[in-house]
């Protein structure tokens, strides 16, 4: 409690906000690797990097702040099933950020302590990253109270984590020494994508039969279903991005069936993700037109997409196919544009304090009169 009486804003900053961090470092990432050129853009990437990163340097900083001055609310975070998946997202900033620093702010920093940096980064997000996958759906079995119709997007939040290491460690490959340092690299992000991508197709049915029986989520989760697009497009940029890493460290008949695989698993599996777009969208629609307002959910308009986006880009690459350049870039813009959104509308929301504001109590009902029995 703060000295006024008032709460403290930090007590109410869960790990929710380090989707900021995702859906800021996604815009230079994604940008950087579209398969298109804009003169003059390689510079807004840049500031855009610098900002994700700062964003990740203030939230580390404020939730150590959060655990060591208010750790019953940390620990009711971790008992609470919509908010504990949260935490995946912890170490899908740090990846983002360390990926982003590689392929954007190496320019501004240099290549060799960029490579540093996201090294760094990438050990600490994938330990962080398969240490929620397997802590939190241990929590929802052991500790969480979860009924029929709780089943939500968010519950990817944690095994997508690994998808991210798989997506972003290949850029590490050429950097490692050859033979057995690159090939281990290799496959170890090959055993990452597999962990994220069958814990994935164990939940996603359940969403959707959540979704199904019992109807349309609440207005204000309604942005989570496009978290559903963030396994879709990461694993479709992973399996990209193994393969352009491939010939440097595997021998050829492996790396031409890896470069087989990106395309055979990419093109179903962004149609998929277009599919879910038009789906995810309609849904979107008609919670505005059912009130819905700002919520911090709304950040999951943004990375999700920009997964997209650079898979639709890897898959340009490897096929030629000048669709898929068209879908990359008139993806990206959408990104561009509800990360703007949702970040105008978070900033608004931090000025007026709406957003770190305390939970109000529920209105006090009167208890009803006794009747007299005497």
């Amino acid at each position: 409690m703060s000295t006024n009486g008032t709460a403290s804003p930090l007590r109410q900053l869960g790990p929710n906000w380090y989707a900021t961090v995702m859906g800021t470092a996604i815009v230079a990432s994604a940008g950087s690797a579209l398969p298109v050129t804009v003169p003059g853009l390689r510079g807004a990437y840049e500031v855009v990097w610098a900002l994700a990163a700062l964003l990740l340097l203030t939230l580390l900083a404020a939730r150590a702040a959060h655990w060591a001055r208010h750790p019953d609310q940390a620990r009711r975070h971790l008992g609470d099933p919509a908010v504990a998946p949260f935490y995946g997202c912890l170490a899908m900033a740090v990846l983002a950020v360390g990926g982003a620093t590689l392929s954007v702010g190496s320019a501004v920093i240099g290549e060799r302590a960029a490579v540093a940096a996201d090294a760094v980064l990438w050990v600490a997000g994938t330990g962080i990253g398969l240490t929620a996958a397997a802590a939190i759906p241990y929590l929802m079995v052991t500790r969480h109270r979860i009924a029929p119709g709780d089943a939500s997007p968010v519950w990817l939040l944690p095994v997508v984590a690994p998808m991210v290491s798989a997506a972003l460690g290949p850029a590490l490959v050429a950097h490692l020494p050859a033979g057995q340092w690159r090939e281990a690299m290799l496959l170890g992000c090959y055993a990452l994508f597999g962990v994220s991508l069958l814990a994935t197709l164990v939940i996603l049915p359940v969403v959707f039969a959540r979704l199904v029986h019992h109807g349309p989520l609440p207005l204000a989760l309604t942005p989570t279903l496009f978290l559903v697009l963030g396994p879709l497009g990461q694993s479709t940029t992973a399996v990209g991005n193994l393969a352009d890493a491939a010939p440097g460290a595997v021998g050829a008949p492996h790396a031409g069936a890896m470069a087989a695989f990106a395309v055979l698993y990419g093109v179903p599996v962004i149609g998929f993700a277009l599919l879910w777009l038009v789906l995810a969208t309609a849904m979107v629609v008609r919670a505005f037109r059912g009130g819905m307002g700002f919520a911090m959910t709304w950040w999951a308009f943004t990375f999700p997409v920009g997964t997209c986006v650079t898979g639709a880009a890897g898959l340009a690459r490897h096929t030629g196919l000048e669709a898929f350049t068209w879908l990359a870039t008139g993806l990206y813009v959408l990104l561009v544009a509800a990360w703007a959104v949702a970040a105008a509308r978070t900033a608004a929301g931090l000025i007026g304090g709406r957003l770190l504001a305390a939970p109000r109590p529920a209105p006090s009902v009167p208890a009803p009169a006794m009747a007299r029995t005497t």
